[in-house]
């Protein structure tokens, strides 16, 4: 199920002091648990941990993650980053049975060309970048696909419009938008623009012809 392997070292000692002291090697400190099993502590090495995040799974990657000398299918839980530096501190990994459903975030890919919005000078506004789905573990897809083809000004695709692939199931609001149909500000200033200048044209007309009716009253009257 999985072909991928990330060694780890035993990591004997816990706190910020010594996981300051792995990151300055080149390490970053972790932790598995999951499946009812005593929490395992490691480091390892963040050019392999790199590596086996940046496949085409991405963080959903499935690893058999070497701890203490066993193999153990796993998947990654939690990436944590430094607020300003953005370097990674600390990694958990869960334990993953292959006969339980998983439930994780799949990114979502807008495809195709919306060129009823592009024809209005519109734009495609997308509002959610990934879908939360459950699926058997070899059964999570890379990535979600949502067509834009169809797309109108003002209207949205939904999550009911991803095809899901088989086996794959999400809880999420068939309704909430993943991408919308908008204007954008320029097409939105100009016609405000359009309006006024009409709105302007019409009170003109409207003086024009009170001005004409006014020279009438009085030609009448004399």
């Amino acid at each position: 199920m999985a072909d991928l392997v990330l060694n780890t070292e035993e990591k004997t000692t816990i706190g910020s002091r010594s996981s300051r002291r792995l990151r300055r090697d080149g390490k970053v400190p972790g932790v598995l648990y999951g499946l009812g099993q005593d929490p395992e502590i490691f480091s390892v090495d963040y050019g392999d941990l790199r590596g086996a995040l940046t496949t085409d799974a991405g963080l959903n990657a499935l690893i058999q993650l070497s701890v203490n000398g066993t193999n153990q299918l796993s998947i990654l839980k939690t990436l944590q980053r430094h607020p300003v530096k953005d370097e990674v501190i600390h990694v958990d990994f869960v334990r993953v049975d292959p006969n339980q459903e998983l439930a994780v975030e799949v990114p979502i890919v807008l495809e195709g060309v919306a060129k009823k919005v592009t024809d209005q000078n519109g734009m495609v506004d997308q509002t959610m970048f990934s879908l939360s789905v459950l699926s058997l573990p070899d059964s999570i897809p890379n990535e979600l696909t949502a067509d834009v083809s169809e797309l109108e000004i003002n209207d949205a695709i939904r999550v009911s419009d991803v095809v899901l692939p088989e086996g794959v199931r999400t809880e999420v609001d068939p309704e909430e938008a993943i991408a919308v149909g908008t204007v954008t500000r320029s097409t939105m200033e100009s016609m405000a623009a359009e309006e006024a200048s009409e709105v302007e044209g019409d009170e003109e007309m409207e003086g024009e012809t009170s001005e004409e009716t006014d020279e009438a009253s009085t030609e009448d009257s004399e």
